[in-house]
C-alpha cells in the first residue's frame, strides 16, 4: 500500500489543514470520542466498582496503545528496518496507536460473558447470522456509529488506520465451515462497503491482518497478560510468591489446570512458569509495603520491555505472520494469561456475577426490541431518542435487532444496571436520573 493510499479517507473531509499528519488526526479523533470515555466504566476482568484499583477497559486500552506505539517506533527506527516495514505495507506508530485505541470500543458492559449473551440473542434467538462480536462492533463504531460530521457517519479514519484495527479481517463463517472464523470475526455485513474499502490495497493478503494490526494484537496480549497478574497479585488472588517455589503444591495445581487448555505437558507448563517468575523479586504475599510496590513495578516493567524488544518483522510480505515473536515469549504470555483464568476468571464468585449480568442483558434486550415495534407511544417512549429514530427507519427485523444490540453495548455498567432496575420496576429512582 503506497503512502498516498494509506492516507485516503472514504468520505471527502473538509477539515482545515494544520501541523498534524493524517494518522495523527485519526488518533485524535478516536481519543475524543464518547465511545472511548465509556471504557473507563467497563470491566477489564472484574468490575471497576470492586473497591480496589483494578485496571478497567480504558486504562487497559491506553496501555495497549503505549506498548503498540513503542513496538512500532522500534521497528521503524533505522533505515534497514524502515525499508522492511515499507515492503510489508508500512509501520506508522500513530496508526498502531489509533488501532489500539479502537480495539476495545465495541466491548460491551462487563466482560466476555455479556458479549457471548449478546451474540446468542442476536444470532440464535433472533436469527441474524452476524451475531455480536466486540471486534466487529469496534469497526462498526468508527465507521458508522461515532458522530463527527453531519455529512457522513463515523470518524472517517484513513484506510491505514481502519486496516490496522482489523485483528480478524473477515466476516463470520457459517457454523461448521471454519470454526475459527465462526467464533471470531472482525466485521458485520452492515459494514461490507467500509471493510472492502479498507482492505482494497492490502497486497492481496486475503484474511490476513496487516503488520500494524499484528502489532496491536500482540500489544493487547502483553498488556492484559502482565497487568492482570499485577492487579491480582496486589489483590492477594494470584500467589506469585508461592509460584516461585517449584516444589510448592500451588505450582502443581496450576500446571494440572493449564496443561490441557494449552495442549502442553505439565512439565512444559512448569518450565515456562519458572522462566517467568524465577527472576521475579516477589518473594512474599502482598501487603502493600513500599518495597513490594517497587518490586512489582520492576517485575512488570522488565516483562513488558522483554516482550517489546524481542519482536522483529518478516523479510517477505507473503510470510504469515508478519510480526516475528519468539515462540518461548509467546508461550510465556499464554502462561501469564492462564494465571488470571485459574485464580480469577474461573472463580465461582465471578461465574455467579456473570450469570446475573447475562440475565440483565437478556431482559433489557427483549424490552427494547418490543418497544421498537410497539404502537403504544408510552412504550416507545422508553427508548433513547437516537434509537427511536433508527428503529423508525428500520425496515427489517435484522435492522431492529442490530439497533438494540448497538444500544445495549454502548452503555456503561452503571447505566445498564440502572436502566434494568427502572424498566423492571425493581427500583424506580428519580425522574431526574440520567439513563
Amino acid at each position: 500500500m503506497s503512502l498516498h493510499e494509506r492516507s485516503h479517507r472514504l468520505h471527502p473531509d473538509d477539515r482545515q489543514p494544520d501541523q498534524r499528519r493524517e494518522a495523527q488526526r485519526d488518533r485524535d479523533r478516536v481519543l475524543y470520542t464518547s465511545a472511548l470515555r465509556r471504557l473507563g466504566h467497563v470491566t477489564q476482568v472484574v468490575s471497576p466498582t470492586e473497591g480496589i484499583v483494578f485496571h478497567n477497559r480504558l486504562t487497559h486500552t491506553h496501555e495497549v496503545a503505549q506498548i503498540g506505539r513503542r513496538i512500532a517506533e522500534r521497528l521503524s527506527a533505522d533505515e534497514e528496518r524502515l525499508r522492511k516495514a515499507r515492503r510489508l505495507g508500512g509501520i506508522d506508530p500513530d496508526v498502531v496507536e489509533t488501532a489500539a485505541l479502537v480495539h476495545d470500543l465495541g466491548h460491551p458492559p462487563y466482560g466476555h460473558a455479556v458479549e457471548q449473551e449478546l451474540d446468542h440473542l442476536v444470532s440464535i434467538k433472533h436469527g441474524v447470522h452476524d451475531g455480536y462480536e466486540g471486534n466487529a462492533q469496534s469497526f462498526r463504531i468508527v465507521t458508522k456509529l461515532a458522530m463527527r460530521h453531519r455529512r457522513f457517519p463515523g470518524l472517517n479514519l484513513t484506510r491505514a488506520s481502519l486496516n490496522a484495527s482489523l485483528k480478524y479481517p473477515w466476516f463470520r463463517a457459517g457454523k461448521g465451515e471454519d470454526e475459527r472464523k465462526h467464533n471470531k470475526w472482525g466485521v458485520y455485513k452492515t459494514e461490507h462497503r467500509e471493510f472492502e474499502w479498507a482492505r482494497k490495497s492490502h497486497r492481496g493478503r486475503s484474511n490476513k491482518p496487516s503488520v500494524e494490526a499484528e502489532i496491536m494484537d500482540w500489544s493487547d496480549d502483553v498488556a492484559y497478560a502482565v497487568h492482570d497478574v499485577d492487579d491480582f497479585y496486589s489483590a492477594s488472588l494470584i500467589p506469585l510468591d508461592r509460584l516461585r517455589n517449584q516444589g510448592d503444591h500451588e505450582v502443581e495445581r496450576f500446571c494440572r489446570y493449564t496443561a490441557p487448555r494449552l495442549d502442553w505437558t505439565e512439565d512444559e507448563v512448569k518450565e515456562l512458569l519458572r522462566s517467568v517468575v524465577a527472576a521475579s523479586p516477589v518473594i512474599e504475599p502482598y501487603i502493600g509495603t513500599d518495597e513490594q510496590r517497587q518490586q512489582l513495578r520492576t517485575f512488570t516493567a522488565e516483562l513488558i520491555s522483554k516482550y517489546v524488544t524481542a519482536v522483529e518483522i518478516a523479510d517477505d510480505p507473503d510470510e504469515y505472520p508478519l510480526l516475528k515473536i519468539p515462540p518461548y515469549l509467546r508461550a510465556q504470555v499464554d502462561v501469564l494469561k492462564k494465571l488470571t483464568w485459574f485464580y480469577v476468571i474461573d472463580n465461582r464468585s465471578i461465574k455467579t456475577q456473570q450469570h446475573g449480568q447475562r440475565m440483565v442483558v437478556k431482559t433489557l434486550f427483549e424490552i427494547y426490541l418490543d418497544a421498537g415495534v410497539s404502537e403504544d407511544s408510552d412504550v416507545r417512549g422508553i427508548l433513547p431518542e437516537s434509537q427511536k429514530e433508527q428503529l423508525r427507519r428500520a425496515n427489517t427485523k435484522e435492522q431492529r435487532v442490530r439497533v438494540v444490540a448497538d444500544l445495549i453495548s454502548s452503555m456503561t455498567e452503571q447505566q445498564l444496571m440502572m436502566t434494568h432496575r427502572k424498566l423492571t420496576g425493581i427500583e424506580l429512582g428519580s425522574i431526574t436520573d440520567l439513563i
